[in-house]
């Protein structure tokens, strides 16, 4: 099914006058596409909308599609669960032109396998999945879901901002039982960032559902080409796009065309450049992604008499990782009460540190050291964990492909390691980070994270985006750009660079875009083999900036690098959690493996604060599953499918009790240790034995307990 409007309800909504500003709309976006599509040099980015109608003129940029779900829908983009399932990706008519209908397919079927495993052995079809019912029931179905979906840029009394926001409501949503799922994207994800977790959750269970992309979305700037992404990911010239641009770089023309000619064929990508500091508004974003479903639903059911608010609508904010991170903070910011509950997975979140509280596991010592925000523990990573991947007990790590022991070499050679050989440095290195606290549990995953760039991409973009940084000054030397099997850099082809929306995930490496090493000797070259060292000074700029001092001497840094360290210091100020809840039932779902996301600076640490701040009317509950880690896409690969199970299992019991204690006011089991059993030696397919339930009444020696100024969670 193409695109479509029902033009009868948009005549509902806005009237006449607003119709006639609908057509005034695309039109403009007509024009925007014959334009681009007119130059020679960007001749194979025209843009197609398909049949899409406005709802509203530019300033109100409200797009509405209603799908069939049979041709089309709003969970798998017509794809259904088999071809979510397949590794084979969907395919455009001409690739080098995609239409808006064929991005947005593209990008929910890469972000759905993104936060999940798609591997029938991993759960996928039986523990979760499109074909799975909101029962738990697994069906043969292909789990398409009808309804509409409206997509927006964000408003507030401060004017437009170049966030998108979008609701889906099923054909399904029940007046009598009204609900709203509050979804922000994952990572630095676009609009579909959580569609497979959240989205999927809300869905089935008949509940509108409010994404934000929270103002970190695919929003990829070429520079070299001046061209940019529209709200359903079409390329347009930045100038002919304006303010309908999903992000522009905010800088001169006469400044673009020095940094292109000084480093040609870069990015600029919206979470690192916006130069917004964009998570300081998280929170923000989702209570307006909130406001936005419930001015939706008005509109679409208010002509029957219909009325929803938040004394008849139960609303759950959700989603995992960044989007877990940005519920928890709306929470804290919902002066209006517009929130019932929260449930989240692995949440990105930055607690403030009190020394009012340890946390102890098991009968290991009081660690006094936690809730350090993201932007120290991973520099810290990127420094160390290229050395720690080639220590001996990391060998048989799943995916160690790019151990060093160059870094090693390196870092010993800066005094920040003292052995001398190359095994006892990798040995060392191991126990820096884990003395740093780093949980053991993590030490066989960060190797493949390692491999996958994780924590080099990390580093560079929240450093950029805390400090509010231009990509004009090329941060620790580093920028964003296509790069040849060499590393050199090129630019992008025209076939990615068409599709990006639809298989970016927002941060590098990512749709051919990589991280450059622009100090690199002999010339600009991917970061990852621009030196022997995999560019050891590049990631000690950063953790330099990081501690507001030379990570490698402790010396004072240079005027203007001490200038940068205190932007990214007022940055990450501005993003840090308080732990007030205001009582707000809240569950937390985080893996004992979480590389990313390391418990005792995050998901532990929010928990001590919480119980801290709120003392016993704490209303948060922790679920800490064992066996589980941050990245469940990275499940089906050979090692990890033996080690690890889908935490995602864990997120979905989560909102099950969250929706069951809001609507039938169930009691939340107590915090507690979930203890699982990996599917071991050849990754035999799962099964429920492996992934017990959270537990109503769970046995004292696995409760997550806070006394006497002490988390104590059970080994």
């Amino acid at each position: 099914m193409s695109l479509s409007c029902i033009d009868g309800l948009r005549e509902k909504m806005l009237g006449k006058s607003q119709h006639h500003k609908g057509e005034k709309f695309m039109r403009r976006v007509a024009r925007l596409s014959a334009a681009y599509f007119a130059s020679a040099s960007v001749l194979a980015f025209a843009i197609v909308i398909a049949n899409t109608r406005a709802l509203a003129d530019p300033d109100e940029g409200v797009l509405h599609t209603h799908y069939d779900g049979v041709t089309n829908d709003l969970l798998t983009a017509g794809l259904g669960k088999s071809g979510l399932g397949s590794a084979t990706a969907p395919t455009f008519a001409n690739p080098l032109i995609p239409t808006a209908e064929e991005l947005r397919r593209a990008a929910i079927y890469n972000n759905y396998r993104a936060l999940i495993d798609p591997t029938a052995g991993g759960g996928y079809g039986l523990l979760y999945g499109p074909n799975v019912k909101a029962d738990g029931t697994v069906t043969a179905s292909e789990g398409l879901i009808a309804g509409d979906e409206y997509i927006a840029f964000e408003k507030h009394a401060g004017g437009r901002t170049r966030v998108t926001m979008m609701v889906q409501v099923p054909d399904s949503f029940s007046p009598t039982a009204a609900c709203i799922i509050a979804a922000p994207s994952s990572g630095s994800r676009g609009v579909y960032g959580a569609i497979a977790t959240a989205g999927e959750w809300g869905l089935k269970h008949g509940c509108a559902v409010a994404y934000t992309d929270k103002g970190t979305g695919t929003g990829a700037d070429d520079l070299q080409n001046n061209t940019v992404d529209l709200i359903q990911g079409q390329r347009a010239d930045a100038v002919q796009a304006g303010d309908d641009s999903n992000f522009t770089a905010p800088i001169s023309s006469k400044d673009r065309a020095a940094f292109n000619t000084a480093t040609p064929n870069r990015f600029a990508f919206k979470h690192a450049h916006s130069q917004q500091n964009p998570e300081k508004d998280w929170g923000q974003n989702v209570l307006r992604s909130i406001k936005f479903a419930f001015s939706v639903l008005n509109d679409k059911l208010g002509r029957r008499g219909l009325h929803f608010d938040k004394h008849n609508t139960i609303v759950i904010a959700s989603s995992v990782s960044n989007g877990g991170g940005a519920s928890v903070r709306a929470a804290e910011q919902d002066d209006e009460h517009l929130i019932d509950g929260v449930a989240v997975g692995e949440p990105n979140v930055n607690p403030k540190f009190t020394p009012q509280f340890t946390i102890r596991q098991g009968s290991g010592q009081p660690f006094a050291a936690h809730s350090k925000p993201l932007i120290d523990y991973t520099t810290f990573i990127n420094v160390f964990q290229g050395c720690a991947s080639a220590a001996a007990a990391n060998a048989t790590a799943p995916l160690n492909l790019a151990p060093s022991a160059a870094r090693c070499a390196s870092l010993h050679a800066k005094g920040l390691l003292s052995s001398t050989t190359p095994g006892a440095q990798a040995t060392e290195a191991q126990a820096i980070m884990n003395n740093f606290g780093l949980l053991p549990e993590q030490n066989v995953i960060q190797p493949g994270y390692w491999f996958a760039y994780v924590h080099q991409a990390i580093s560079a973009t929240y450093a950029n985006a805390y400090g509010r940084s231009s990509v004009l000054d090329n941060l620790c030397a580093l920028s964003f750009g296509s790069t040849d099997a060499l590393g050199t850099p090129i630019a992008l082809a025209a076939t990615p660079e068409a599709q990006i929306f639809g298989t970016s995930n927002g941060i590098p490496p990512t749709s051919g875009v990589n991280l450059i090493n622009n100090a690199a000797p002999g010339g600009p070259k991917e970061e990852r083999v621009s030196t022997a060292d995999q560019d050891l000074d590049g990631a000690l700029c950063l953790r330099s900036l990081a501690l507001g001092r030379d990570a490698a001497t402790g010396a004072a840094l240079s005027r203007a690098a001490a200038n940068q360290a205190r932007g990214i210091e007022q940055g990450v100020d501005e993003i840090i959690a308080n732990g007030n809840l205001h009582r707000i039932p809240t569950l937390v779902v985080a893996g004992r493996n979480d590389a990313i996301l390391p418990l005792n600076f995050a998901a532990r640490a929010y928990f001590g604060l919480n119980n801290v701040v709120e003392g016993s009317l704490s209303p948060l509950h922790y679920y800490e599953v064992t066996n589980a880690q941050h990245l469940d896409s990275f499940n089906q690969f050979p090692g990890y499918n033996a080690l690890l199970i889908p935490l995602h299992r864990y997120f979905i019991q989560a909102m099950d009790l969250m929706y069951d204690h809001l609507r039938n006011g169930r009691a939340l089991p107590p915090s507690q240790v979930v203890h699982t059993t990996p599917r071991g030696a050849g990754a035999p397919p799962i099964t429920l034995t492996n992934v017990p339930p959270i537990a109503d009444a769970p046995a004292a020696n696995v409760q997550i307990t806070f006394a006497g100024g002490q988390v104590r969670i059970p080994d």
